[in-house]
C-alpha cells in the first residue's frame, strides 16, 4: 500500500511536513525544463536515476520517492519495491519512456505525485485523485480509526437500539473518510457534504468505483453559507466527522508550491484562528446528532484547548470528551459528545 511510504514523513508528495496540516517549509521555485528524451532505449532503473537527479537539481522535494512512484505506476505496481526485479533492468518501450517523461515533467512543475498518477491509497482503498480536490493525509487515517472504534461499539439490535448507523462528513474532498467508514461498516449509511463541486464529483466517482454509492448521499452544500440546507438534508445522525480547513490564515503563505499551486485553498484556510469552519460544525452538531452522538474533528495541534473553551462557552449541548494525539504525538483529534436530554418523571 502507498500508506507504508507515506507514513515515513510524506503528506502531499514534495511537501515536507514541519507543522500542522502541511505547514511545510517553503522551497524556492525555479524555472524548470525537462531533460530531452533519450535517443536510445534505457532501462527502468536508468530512467528513475536520471529523473531523481533532475528533480534534485531543480529543487523538487522527495526526488527519489517521486521518480519511484511514477515508474511503479507505469509498470502496474504500487511501489518500486513491488516491481519484479527483472522488469527494472529491462529496456523500457518507447511508449513507456515517453509516458515517464510526460508524468515526470508534471512533477517538475511541482504537481503532487497523487495528481500526477491520478490515484492514491487511503487505508485499504485506492482512490481517484484530481486537482484541486484536497489530497487525504496519513493522519486522517487515524481519524477514521477513532470513529470506527466508537461506531463498532454501538448496539445494533433491539427495538430501541441504534441499528441503522448514519454518519455525516463535512468537507468530503475525495470521499476518503466516508468511503473508508462505509467499507469497514456494512451497516453504516453516510452523508457527505462539500462546498466544492469538484470534490462532490470526485467523491461520487470514487463511490461508484468502489461500489459504495448505494449507502452514500453526496451533496454540494457550503456549511458556512447554507446551514438550513445542512439541517434539512441530514436529519438525525450517529456521528459527525470532519477534517475541516484548519490552517491559520497567516500560515497559508508558508505552504509548499505543491499546495499553493494545485490544491483548493478553501480546503485548507480556516480563517484567522483556524476555527471558522470548526465553530460552525459545532454550532450545528447538536441539531443533527442523536443523543450521545459524537463529533470527531481533525485539528491543528494548537486547537484542542481553544475548541474546548469555545464549546463550553457557546454550545452547552455538547460535552468535550477528549483530545487524541496522532502517530507523531501531536494533539490532533478532538471528540465532543451531545449531552443526553433528561426525561421528566
Amino acid at each position: 500500500m502507498w500508506r507504508s511510504s507515506v507514513r515515513a514523513g510524506y503528506r502531499c508528495f514534495g511537501c515536507r511536513n514541519v507543522g500542522p496540516k502541511g505547514i511545510w517549509g517553503s522551497h524556492a521555485v525555479r524555472t524548470c525544463s525537462a531533460p530531452a528524451l533519450p535517443a536510445g532505449r534505457i532501462t527502468a532503473l536508468q530512467a528513475v536515476d536520471l529523473w531523481k537527479r533532475h528533480f534534485e537539481e531543480r529543487g523538487v522535494t522527495e526526488p527519489d520517492h517521486s521518480s519511484h512512484y511514477i515508474l511503479a505506476h507505469l509498470l502496474g505496481a504500487k511501489t518500486i519495491e513491488s516491481v519484479e526485479q527483472g522488469k527494472l533492468t529491462e529496456l523500457l518501450s518507447r511508449e513507456t519512456t515517453e509516458q515517464m517523461w510526460e508524468l515526470c515533467t508534471r512533477r517538475l512543475s511541482r504537481m503532487p505525485v497523487q495528481y500526477v498518477i491520478e490515484e492514491w491509497d487511503f487505508r485499504d482503498l485506492t482512490l481517484k485523485m484530481k486537482p484541486p480536490v484536497f489530497i487525504p493525509r496519513p493522519e486522517t487515517e487515524e481519524l477514521v480509526e477513532l470513529v470506527l472504534s466508537d461506531l463498532e461499539m454501538k448496539p445494533r439490535t433491539g427495538a430501541t437500539a441504534d441499528a441503522q448507523l448514519t454518519c455525516l462528513e463535512v468537507g468530503c474532498g475525495s470521499g476518503a473518510v466516508s468511503l473508508s467508514l462505509l467499507k469497514s461498516l456494512p451497516q453504516l449509511k453516510a452523508i457527505a457534504l462539500d462546498q466544492s463541486q469538484d470534490a462532490v464529483d470526485l467523491t461520487r466517482e470514487n463511490a461508484l468505483r468502489l461500489g459504495l454509492q448505494d449507502r452514500l448521499h453526496i451533496y454540494h452544500v457550503d456549511v458556512m453559507k447554507d446551514a438550513e440546507s445542512v439541517l434539512s438534508l441530514c436529519g438525525s445522525v450517529s456521528a459527525v466527522v470532519s477534517n475541516p480547513p484548519y490552517l491559520f490564515s497567516e500560515d497559508m503563505a508558508s505552504l509548499e508550491p505543491e499546495i499553493l499551486r494545485f490544491e483548493d485553498h478553501s480546503a485548507l484556510d480556516g480563517g484567522t484562528d483556524g476555527l471558522k469552519v470548526i465553530k460552525q460544525i459545532l454550532t450545528l452538531a447538536p441539531q443533527i446528532l442523536t443523543d450521545s452522538g459524537r463529533v470527531y474533528l481533525e485539528v491543528d495541534p494548537r486547537h484542542p484547548p481553544l475548541i474546548r473553551q469555545w464549546a463550553e462557552a457557546n454550545v452547552g449541548e455538547l460535552r468535550f470528551v477528549k483530545t487524541r494525539d496522532d502517530i507523531t504525538g501531536r494533539p490532533r483529534f478532538c471528540i465532543l459528545q451531545k449531552r443526553e436530554v433528561k426525561q421528566g418523571p
